[in-house]
């Protein structure tokens, strides 16, 4: 496969970052980040928590950015606007890149999409080992935080703690001991990255509040700027 100019499906968190970061270590071009803004946190698809954020980090990283609203908490709709977002720059990109790791619903969906539209799909975190793909977030220079926890054993304590090698212990014994997704991927966790490689500033937050009610909350991102490094 020769080099490709792709638009990246982009949630914000760790996981859409390494796969920005492993496309362009393989040759190709990450021209466009492509976002999807869900109807609620609900979203099949699609991240919810502080999606605002995703300008800032496109900016962070000099990328052009299609943000798209999606009308209703269905999958027919979610892809819908994802189509539409495509079809904007459809004849600028070769192919679409997700950061998809184990969810068959999601890689399925976005790879029929690009078979339509005539587009490859690229996902270079599909089934690999979760903890591996966490350890590699750490490595590669990406600071994450949790934004969102919504799982047995997931606590309002991990609310704005950043993904390092203590956190991915703690996370891969909750994955042994009550089968939570270690990379949030069935919604147990969301992530925010504050700065990456990528990034030509980091991420400042000034201010934000937490949202807890019963077993599950939010960090949600009041007011945040552009820092140099």
């Amino acid at each position: 496969m020769g080099a490709m100019r792709l638009a990246a499906l982009f949630s914000g968190g760790k996981d859409s970052t390494l796969a920005i970061q492993l496309a362009e270590a393989m040759g190709h071009h990450v021209d466009y980040l492509i976002t999807v803004k869900a109807a609620s946190e609900e979203s099949y698809y699609f991240h919810y928590p502080n999606i605002w954020m995703t300008n800032l980090q496109a900016r962070a990283m000099d990328r052009r950015q299609i943000m798209v609203s999606v009308r209703s908490v269905s999958r027919d709709d979610e892809l819908q606007a994802l189509r539409d977002a495509v079809e904007l720059i459809r004849d600028e990109v070769d192919g679409l890149l997700s950061g998809v790791n184990r969810s068959r619903s999601q890689h399925d969906s976005f790879q029929q999409l690009c078979e339509k539209l005539g587009l490859k799909f690229l996902a270079p975190l599909w089934m690999r080992d979760p903890r591996e793909v966490l350890e590699e977030v750490v490595s590669s220079g990406i600071t994450a935080i949790i934004v969102k926890v919504a799982a047995m054993g997931l606590g309002r304590e991990l609310l704005g703690k950043i993904i390092d090698h203590e956190l991915i212990s703690l996370l891969n014994s909750l994955s042994e001991r009550y089968g939570v997704s270690m990379l949030g991927e069935g919604g147990e966790f969301e992530t925010l990255a504050l700065d990456s490689p990528l990034f030509k500033k980091r991420i400042e937050i000034l201010d934000y509040e937490i949202r807890w009610s019963g077993y599950s909350g939010m960090l949600l991102v009041r007011e945040a700027r552009l820092a140099e490094k």
